[in-house]
């Protein structure tokens, strides 16, 4: 059975901030006493998290339980479960769940290795600096080449007699 859009989403926000605080799957497990495998599991949406799990996972991630849910796309938001089918009586109706990890810049391993080392910048001026470099580097790129207007060539003074 595909898993559940819902499950799919949390699990990319656990793997979200588990990888910005640099914590690793085996230590993540070992402080709610599960098996980095487990771990897997829940990152990749295929086990469904308990409520329990879930607040577990908040407390050790230093953040509220409503994290999980933030940012939830729209497509996951309309999955219905539909009764009779699949694992409990349940299964997706429609097609299956897409993620859009692959498009969500936000959970790319380069994305949180950035942000992880912009906040190991201590000196506030220095961190501001650095935004406002990388601001101006996008701002660079995104705006397009300037066209080459040919400059009309001025005729040299002459001489009057």
């Amino acid at each position: 059975m595909p898993s559940h859009a819902v499950d799919v989403h949390v699990g990319t926000r656990l793997r979200q901030r588990r990888t910005l605080l640099g914590m690793s799957q085996t230590k993540l497990g070992g402080s709610v006493d599960l098996t980095f495998q487990q771990i897997q599991k829940y990152e990749r949406g295929s086990n469904r998290m308990g409520s329990s799990r879930l607040f577990e996972f908040s407390k050790v991630l230093d953040v509220p339980v409503s994290y999980f849910f933030d940012e939830m796309p729209a497509s996951a938001k309309a999955a219905r479960p539909v009764p009779g089918r699949g694992r409990k009586g349940l299964s997706e109706a429609g097609p299956a769940f897409v993620p859009e990890r692959e498009k969500d810049p936000l959970v790319k391993r380069e994305t949180l290795e950035l942000v992880r080392a912009y906040y190991k910048i201590r000196a506030p001026g220095v961190r501001g600096g650095v935004a406002k470099m990388i601001k101006a580097l996008a701002d660079a790129e995104s705006t397009p080449a300037p066209t080459s207007v040919a400059k009309k060539k001025r005729k040299a003074p002459t001489a009057r007699r």
